[in-house]
């Protein structure tokens, strides 16, 4: 994998995890985007180094979550079973498809390429769980409605 797709992947899965602390704990944007850039690119923890990610990608993404969280989470919702609204479900998963979401409705990256990035993610997170299959349909749901044309 080249240097700057493995930027980009790293990037997605900060989002991820920039968008779970920030509603965890209700850091702003600029916050946690700063502190992900200075301490965590890059950054060994437990003598694993961390990649270095793409700080383009990677505001793009937080920003754009959090500018349209309403219509990304409408969109999840829609792509969700009826008895689970976003609201409900892991947290972890929420970050992911807000992160996901605002990638797809960008529309820059192929949804297939966006879709197969956020899985291996979810991958990551759940990896004994059937988590990464439910992220799949979900998002193939949320990229349909993004891009239609794509399809």
């Amino acid at each position: 994998m080249s240097d700057k797709r493995q930027m980009k992947s790293a990037a997605r899965l900060y989002a991820v995890q920039a968008l779970f602390q920030m509603e965890v704990s209700g850091q702003t944007t600029q916050a946690v985007e700063t502190e992900f850039e200075t301490y965590r690119f890059g950054a060994t923890y437990e003598g694993d180094e961390m990649a270095e990610g793409d700080s383009k990608t990677f505001r793009a993404l937080v920003d754009r979550a959090v500018n349209e969280q309403a219509r990304i989470d409408q969109m999840t919702d829609r792509a969700l079973v009826a008895k689970w609204p976003i609201d409900r479900i892991d947290p972890t998963l929420r970050a992911l498809f807000r992160a996901a979401g605002a990638e797809l409705v960008a529309a820059e990256t192929p949804p297939k390429v966006v879709i197969t990035e956020f899985v291996d993610i979810a991958k990551a997170f759940f990896p004994e769980g059937r988590e990464p299959k439910f992220v799949n349909a979900v998002l193939d749901h949320m990229a349909r409605e993004a891009q239609p044309e794509k399809f």
